[in-house]
């Protein structure tokens, strides 16, 4: 009876399993986000395939609460799970939001810190797909772990000096003979530094699981 029961329960290397499943996702969101925003023909397709990874990050943060709830234990506090697997989703629902405003005001070029925000986002996820594994073993990775999320940090301090170069920019160039201009180009600049936003948000997540199993 007992080797049945824990045939069914989810195991806590599932849950790592879900987080890597989940920061791939958000790495392919973000070289989608990435490439639209070279503009041209294919806005819409790569508006499309955002769309398409941010319903698999739902997926998987479905599975990471149900599994939350049927499992007696796991890996590090329920809570932590919630909120890391919680902050790891809304990083993918931004970059879909972008995508939504791209689509609402039918853009086809970007400026060239827009580009440059992009270029950070994926660097970004690329440092939490490497990070999310680690928490497997969170005491061994613990001087790598803090080496990744410091850097994410840094550079969301660099998407906030680029949103501002950005807006500065937008104002003084496409605005003054266009205002609507403005209007879609702040939209998308303001999407943009919320991505990374996001990022970081997880970054400190990660920061906080450690800190606490240590």
């Amino acid at each position: 009876m007992l080797s049945w029961f824990n045939a069914i329960m989810p195991k806590e290397a599932a849950f790592f399993d879900m987080f890597e499943r989940h920061a791939r996702v958000t790495c392919a969101g973000a070289r989608a986000l990435r490439e639209l925003l070279n503009g041209g023909d294919r806005v819409p397709e790569l508006c499309a395939e955002v769309a398409r990874q941010e319903e698999a990050a739902d997926e998987v943060t479905r599975e990471v609460m149900l599994a939350v709830r049927r499992t007696f234990i796991t890996p590090f506090d329920r809570s932590d799970i919630r909120n890391l697997i919680g902050s790891m989703d809304d990083a993918v629902d931004q970059m879909h939001k972008t995508a939504k405003a791209v689509t609402l005001f039918d853009v086809r070029a970007f400026e060239p810190d827009m580009v440059r925000l992009g270029d950070i986002i994926v660097r970004c996820s690329d440092l939490t797909a490497q990070a999310v594994p680690l928490l497997r073993q969170m005491k061994a990775n613990a001087g790598l772990l803090n080496s990744l999320t410091e850097e994410v940090t840094r550079l969301e301090e660099d998407s906030d000096h680029l949103y501002d170069d950005g807006m500065r920019a937008l104002y003084r160039g496409p605005a003054r003979e266009d205002p609507m201009a403005f209007i879609v180009g702040a939209e998308i600049y303001d999407h943009l530094e919320k991505v990374v936003d996001r990022l970081e948000d997880v970054a400190n997540r990660i920061s906080g699981v450690l800190i606490e199993h240590l």
